[in-house]
């Protein structure tokens, strides 16, 4: 494994530097041609070009989200699987709050994956083959379960699992009613055509704790304000068996919840096989292939 940045390929977005600097953004949003056949109408394409996201109301029937969330229930109970590295345990209640490559710790999750509602959209989206960067179960149960603070996934998997450009998607299923009071997603729309390259140098290892609490790559709060301002907020609410679609840029987070109610939901990233991961661009290590995958084989 190599231990320093990729100094071959040219890097589109700097970030992790001595400052925070805003680059506008260098790739498409939607790579397929109009009318490229699968799920997504082109309606949805072009909403999703235009706002960074894609919400579902129903993706899965509650039959389907029956036998996931048995299976999330299943995993989160298992002393096998909690004491597994790719589980993520919460820090105040010691309670699991993810476990990462679910694809490939459950066939159940793994036929998600492979479900053509889910991976016809990425496909459509990202106008290629695509393989599985990344899948995680969020558990965030109810009284206390942290939130996650403003941030662009690309922004960490560029700096930290080297992919060149943006040419990813993640989804987020929901498997519990997602309310306006449990922690819901929450997304700037439109904040996908800029990138925002954060200040401050990675830690070695610092998966370990942005994880359970993001520091490295975390927008300033200046930053942060001007990008509301601009954008707005749109806060995602829904039943379970609903999806919000969105890009890899997208500034996103989430609250804590202090509910009774948990928010748990199932979350897949899309990469296309023409942007594979290459070195860190701004991280002295690669993380780990559980949380950045380097197995590049197509979904099927």
């Amino acid at each position: 494994m190599a231990d320093t940045a990729s100094p071959a390929l040219t890097d589109a977005y700097p970030t992790r530097g001595a400052t925070e600097v805003a680059t506008p953004r260098r790739d498409p949003v939607v790579w397929s041609a109009p009318g490229a056949p699968g799920p997504s109408t082109r309606a949805d394409l072009e909403s999703f070009e235009r706002d960074g996201f894609l919400s579902l109301p129903e993706l899965l029937t509650p039959d389907e989200v029956a036998v996931y969330r048995a299976e999330l229930d299943r995993l989160v109970a298992d002393p096998r699987v909690r004491a597994d590295e790719r589980a993520i345990i919460e820090k105040s209640s010691q309670e699991v709050r993810s476990v990462f490559e679910v694809h490939k710790l459950s066939e159940v999750f793994a036929a998600l994956v492979s479900d053509e509602r889910v991976v016809g959209r990425a496909r459509q989206i990202l106008g290629s083959d695509v393989y599985v960067h990344q899948s995680r179960i969020n558990v965030k149960p109810g009284f206390g379960a942290s939130g996650f603070y403003w941030h662009s996934d690309f922004e960490t998997w560029h700096a930290e699992d080297g992919l060149p450009n943006m040419r990813t998607v993640s989804v987020s299923i929901a498997l519990t009613e997602n309310l306006d009071t449990n922690g819901g997603l929450m997304i700037m729309p439109g904040s996908h055509r800029t990138f925002l390259g954060c200040a401050g140098e990675t830690p070695r290892d610092n998966y370990k704790k942005s994880l359970q609490m993001q520091d490295a790559g975390t927008p300033s709060d200046e930053a942060l304000t001007r990008m509301a301002d601009e954008h707005g907020i749109r806060l995602f609410t829904g039943p379970a068996g609903s999806a919000t679609w969105f890009d890899c840029n997208a500034m996103h987070g989430s609250g804590d919840n202090i509910t009774p109610y948990p928010r748990s939901n199932v979350f897949i990233v899309f990469n296309s096989v023409e942007n594979e991961a290459v070195e860190p661009f701004a991280a002295p290590i690669r993380r780990p292939e559980f949380i950045g995958a380097r197995d590049f084989t197509p979904v099927k």
